[in-house]
């Protein structure tokens, strides 16, 4: 008896220290806030899940390893990599992907001199690379009406810890991919994937006949793979890979103000629920996807009706529309 008692004060005591300690590595940044004609909260939950080209924590050494350009070391988080909302209500999750070359309406914003900027057209990904979260996260919710609730960002540096802390992510693939520019060296069928070769598949793009369409597949994938991964038994109930896991996965996320330990366990098991055959992976429906725009360039455009029927279903949690998985 008195051994009984013994264990369930280390269990509930370990547990206790764990919380307090994963709550600690949490990074948060102030990038949601209330403006004038901020679309309302809908039913269910929306993560907005962004991949920067962020090299942070990066050497030179690193980042010519993992083949992610000459970024500054220090930082230079101008641009997204990749662009995510992770829906979850009553009829399943959903995880959406925004290509970064749609070309829509930029808010008016300011910068970081106080110089005031016009409401402009532009691709998405420029909004973050002008006033980074805050402003991506501002047009995203005006373009589609959906109230962003929670934001998570990862760089470079920290989606290779992640996937090494979780000692690698299985993924099968139907065919071999190569490609010089990302890295990616990766045979057919079913394998482990590092860090660095995961990054390399993620990014992976002009071998690829889809373009940026097979690259935004292979992300959703992967997520929902990392996602079941972190979430498995083999790591929840083993201390030893438990904590290095949470120390690295999230130390390696940046999130908006607000949100919890619990939040992100729940962005997970969400997450998981994509891959376990109840939940949808969908592209923003694509009209036109090399649209010609002066002073931009090739941009694309989402087609109208079908998209709206698509934020129509994440406002309102109802049944997604029938569209192609792409």
């Amino acid at each position: 008896m008195a051994g009984a008692v013994v264990l369930v004060l280390l269990v509930g005591g370990y547990a206790t220290w764990l919380y307090f300690h994963a709550s600690g590595q949490i990074q948060h940044e102030n990038v949601i806030s209330d403006y004038p004609g901020r679309p309302a909260q809908g039913k269910g939950t929306n993560w907005l899940l962004v991949g920067s080209d962020s090299r942070e924590g990066l050497t030179r050494d690193q980042q010519d390893a993992l083949h992610t350009g000459t970024g500054a070391v220090t930082g230079d988080t101008s641009r997204t990599d990749s662009m995510m909302i992770l829906h979850s209500g009553s009829n399943g999750n959903s995880l959406i992907s925004l290509p970064r070359d749609s070309y829509v309406t930029i808010p008016a914003w300011t910068d970081s001199t106080g110089k005031q900027h016009k409401e402009s057209k532009n691709k998405l990904n420029a909004a973050y690379a002008f006033g980074n979260a805050p402003l991506l996260i501002k047009t995203i919710e005006v373009t589609t009406g959906v109230h962003i609730d929670h934001f998570a960002e990862v760089g470079f540096g920290g989606f290779v810890k992640v996937t090494d802390a979780v000692g690698g992510v299985n993924l099968c693939l139907d065919k071999p991919i190569q490609d010089q520019l990302s890295g990616a060296n990766l045979k057919a069928g079913c394998q482990t994937l590092n860090g660095a070769q995961a990054l390399a598949y993620v990014r992976e793009r002009y071998a690829d006949p889809l373009g940026d369409i097979g690259r935004m597949q292979r992300q959703r994938t992967f997520l929902a793979a990392l996602a079941h991964k972190v979430s498995s038994t083999g790591v929840i109930l083993n201390p030893f890979k438990l904590v290095p896991v949470l120390d690295n996965s999230l130390a390696a996320f940046k999130v908006n103000d607000g949100t919890s330990l619990g939040d992100l366990y729940d962005m997970f098991q969400n997450m998981k629920g994509v891959s376990d055959g109840s939940g949808h992976t969908v592209v923003v429906p694509i009209a036109t996807d090399n649209y010609n725009v002066p002073g931009v360039g090739s941009s694309i455009l989402w087609d109208k009706t079908k998209a709206a029927q698509l934020w129509s279903a994440v406002i309102n949690d109802t049944t997604m529309p029938n569209l192609p998985a792409t």
